[in-house]
């Protein structure tokens, strides 16, 4: 073998012992990439599968039992009790003035509408409630914003049962910039009902100075219709022991009754629609100095007195359910589309002691 040629032998194999280590190197570390893609993508399926409501049967005999649905609780509907919940609604139903508060108001003295400005007679202080606001953490009086008054001549034809006064106006104020929920008695004065008599002159009342612009709201007209009300089930159940085993039984007689609860509805009289539970016992509870949380969340609230309250809660009854009301860009909303109620103590109703009312806010 020449010179030359040995030396290129050698120079090939010096490449050949090079390069394969090279190739060799790469291939384990493509492998390891492989491997390594592959454990990944098997823990994330691992995990998915965790999450996931549903598994894949991987038995073949099922000896593995594989997660399943959950199924709807089935309602459990006694037809007797349905029937005897049916005739207690009946006897409860209650007739109620509804509104729709829409459109342009009619401005003559003391005409049913929503807004403006009210008619008063000469005299008439305008009410006021020391508080503090959302929006400013100083407590000083502040002026009630006007919400509607009712031509009660004229409201005398939906009143079916005759519960309000024949004649006069009657006048809802409320404090917008606070908005109590009347869950303390310092809320007292928060809202105001006046009642004006035939015999009094009345005119177009001035708005305060110091009432914010955003709560003189806008006049608008309302159109009262004579309808029937039945109580929800947070009023019907009030001292009954039976609530969980027959709600769905209550539910059957609403159905078979037909029972309409729009999800938005002001009215005068008749059953509040609740939201958030009974508050004729927060009326009683309120009137006899406590607050919703010693009694609700307190723990240690005395049995006795509570039963008394709940007893005395037949006491008071709706005098007047505001809901939201929104018209051409304006919207008047209570905490999350929620409602304020005026109640009221049935005796004083008969007495037409509307100074007496309480006011309650709920919302969802």
């Amino acid at each position: 073998m020449s010179e030359s040629s040995f030396a290129l032998s050698m120079f090939g194999l010096t490449v050949v012992l090079t390069v394969i280590p090279v190739i060799i190197f790469i291939a384990g570390i493509i492998a390891l990439v492989v491997f390594l893609m592959k454990q990944s993508s098997h823990k994330n399926e691992s995990t998915f599968n965790k999450q996931s409501t549903f598994q894949p049967k991987r038995y073949a005999d099922s000896a593995e039992p594989s997660v399943q649905p959950q199924k709807a609780k089935k309602k459990h509907v006694n037809p007797a009790n349905v029937m005897q919940l049916e005739e207690e609604l009946k006897k409860l139903c209650k007739n109620c003035v509804t509104l729709r508060i829409s459109g342009e108001a009619r401005h003559d003295v003391g005409a049913t509408r929503f807004g403006g400005k009210p008619d008063v007679p000469a005299g008439f202080v305008w009410p006021y409630f020391e508080a503090d606001t959302f929006d400013d953490k100083k407590v000083k009086p502040r002026p009630l914003a006007f919400l509607a008054q009712f031509d009660l001549a004229e409201i005398s034809a939906f009143d079916k049962d005759g519960i309000l006064p024949r004649s006069g106006t009657l006048a809802f104020f409320y404090e917008l910039g606070s908005q109590r929920c009347g869950f303390d008695p310092k809320d007292g004065g928060c809202a105001k009902v006046f009642w004006f008599h035939e015999w009094e002159d009345l005119s177009l009342a001035q708005f305060p100075e110091d009432l914010p612009q955003a709560f003189r709201l806008p006049a608008l007209n309302i159109t009262a219709n004579a309808e029937k009300s039945y109580p929800t089930n947070e009023d019907f159940y009030l001292n009954r022991k039976d609530y969980s085993q027959t709600i769905d039984d209550f539910k059957a007689a609403e159905a078979q009754l037909n029972i309409q609860r729009p999800d938005n509805r002001s009215k005068l009289l008749g059953w509040a629609d609740v939201i958030q539970g009974n508050m004729t016992s927060e009326c009683e509870l309120i009137a006899r100095g406590y607050t919703s949380d010693e009694v609700w969340n307190g723990g240690n609230f005395p049995k006795e007195e509570l039963e008394k309250i709940e007893t005395a809660a037949d006491k008071w009854t709706l005098l007047f359910q505001l809901d939201t009301v929104e018209h051409r860009g304006f919207s008047l909303m209570f905490g999350n589309y929620g409602r304020i109620y005026f109640y009221i103590r049935k005796d004083d109703l008969r007495a037409k002691r509307f100074d007496r009312i309480w006011l309650i806010l709920q919302c969802g």
